[in-house]
């Protein structure tokens, strides 16, 4: 009879710490001027390289010192080109990840996976800092969106759930539940362009295709993050979040969603 009360109280901490974040990070994203706000996303940052060196086995000065090197690196990004960093994380989100999932290709210890860990944090951490000084309501659009996959794939792969879709790397996602999040995706993005960007069909019908495309970008996120810590022997990246494991845990998807999508807010201009 001890399980089923310890998996009661561990899913009530899950909600809890959900509810509470949520509604933080919401205040934040929505009530912060963008240079505030920057300086939360640098610290989520800085949380996610520690974890990401941790991952590499990094001794514990070396994993302060690239948090600190990665953050810094973050915030050098501003003096770069908007439409090169988004087109150079594009370039890896839509090729070179499928190609790595697809191989297998094991993540690359010392100073290679060192920069593979800036590839992933600091260009999201720069898109999250951009798409929020273009709107934050457009920021907020692009993590629904991702919340909204993650959650559709979660019950789809649970109800329906028959076809593995990456036994090797994240043995409980499913081709079901893909579809279902695919599914509930598209109709958000639909809403969205009927109901609040009220634009053209073709228009419409674009913003539909770049929806669809950030959904397999968020599938690509956290499957590396799942393939990075598979390869590690851990479950969790990090403790920070009772019930919900480190900031990769729960920013994977947002690291190819949030890039991708200020890649394609270059092309809708």
């Amino acid at each position: 009879m001890a399980a089923p009360a310890n998996n009661s109280s561990s899913a009530k901490q899950r909600v809890v710490t959900g509810l509470a974040l949520g509604g933080i990070f919401l205040a934040a994203l929505l009530g912060l001027p963008t240079p505030a706000w920057a300086a939360v996303i640098l610290a989520i940052v800085a949380l996610g390289a520690w974890e990401w060196a941790g991952l590499l086995k990094f001794a514990p000065r070396a994993r302060l010192s690239y948090a600190l090197i990665t953050a810094l690196a973050t915030l050098a990004l501003s003096a770069v080109p908007k439409e090169l960093i988004a087109t150079l994380a594009a370039a890896f989100w839509l090729v070179l990840a499928p190609l790595w999932l697809a191989r297998g290709w094991p993540v690359p210890g010392g100073f290679g996976g060192a920069l593979l860990g800036w590839l992933l944090l600091a260009p999201t951490g720069y898109a999250a800092v951009s798409l929020h000084s273009t709107s934050p309501l457009l920021l907020l659009a692009c993590i629904l969106l991702a919340v909204i996959a993650d959650s559709a794939a979660y019950f789809s792969g649970r109800r329906f759930g028959r076809h593995k879709l990456a036994p090797r790397i994240s043995p409980g996602k499913s081709w079901e539940g893909a579809l279902g999040a695919a599914l509930a995706v598209a109709l958000y993005a639909l809403a969205v362009a009927v109901f609040a960007v009220r634009e053209t069909f073709d228009r419409s019908a674009l913003l539909l295709g770049y929806a669809l495309i950030l959904f397999v970008a968020s599938v690509l996120g956290d499957l590396f993050e799942s393939h990075a810590k598979r390869q590690a022997g851990i479950k969790d990246s990090g403790n920070w979040l009772p019930g919900h494991g480190g900031v990769l845990d729960r920013i994977d998807s947002l690291t190819a969603v949030l890039p991708l999508a200020l890649f394609f807010l270059v092309l809708w201009k």
